[in-house]
């Protein structure tokens, strides 16, 4: 699997509610002691990057992430810029996140950083 198609499979997994189909696709796009950390929140694990998405989902429900332009990508890393909002409508929060790959082609590591959230959302 190509380094974009991997980012896209990411960014389903943060838009599927339906939680067996959202852990298929964290099963295919991130290793097992794979780890997340952005600002806001963290997840360890496979179970762990489950559960914190889960909790965005209920904590902004409608709201899906897409990505915005293309990822930029070379030897096991890569970086993407992604926007989340209520689902049809204008992104609100805005965000660029790094990966580092295995040597297999999953997700070791995601850091996530904000660049634009606002007030009303960040509370």
């Amino acid at each position: 699997m190509n380094v974009q198609t991997l980012i896209e499979q990411y960014i389903a997994a943060w838009n599927e509610t339906n939680a067996i189909q959202r852990q298929e696709l964290i099963q295919r796009s991130f290793s097992p002691d794979a780890h997340y950390v952005d600002p806001l929140m963290q997840g360890q694990g496979r179970t762990g990057i489950d559960q914190m998405i889960s909790g965005l989902q209920q904590k902004y429900p409608g709201f899906q992430f897409t990505l915005l332009g293309t990822v930029d990508a070379h030897q096991d890393r890569a970086r993407f810029r992604w926007g989340m909002g209520p689902a049809g409508q204008e992104v609100v929060v805005e965000g660029t996140d790094f990966v580092v790959l295995t040597p297999d082609g999953l997700l070791q590591s995601v850091t996530g950083f904000l660049d634009r959230v606002p007030a009303q959302v960040a509370s």
